[in-house]
């Protein structure tokens, strides 16, 4: 996500998201073993919801962020801390 900068014309900044495993469809258990695995090294003990994601496009995109840049934020219930990736 590339955004133009508030204050300045000429500057951008590059900040993103990361997300984790999210649900899709109707299914909310892992049906996988790969599923299971993953469940079971995230701290939240569940698949994110796709609504989660708004919160910090939100915030990147507001004022609030004006001054963050180059920065990955991870929306994935804690497994990227847990796990040790």
């Amino acid at each position: 996500m590339i955004i133009q900068s508030p204050s300045s014309s000429s500057s951008s900044f590059i900040a993103t998201q990361s997300p984790g495993a999210f649900r899709q469809g109707s299914t909310s258990a892992p049906s996988t073993s790969r599923g299971k695995s993953i469940i079971g090294h995230t701290p939240m003990a569940r698949f994110g919801e796709p609504q989660e994601l708004f919160g910090s496009v939100h915030w990147l995109l507001s004022p609030a962020s004006e001054f963050v840049t180059g920065v990955v934020v991870p929306i994935d219930g804690g497994f990227s801390a847990y796990s040790g990736v």
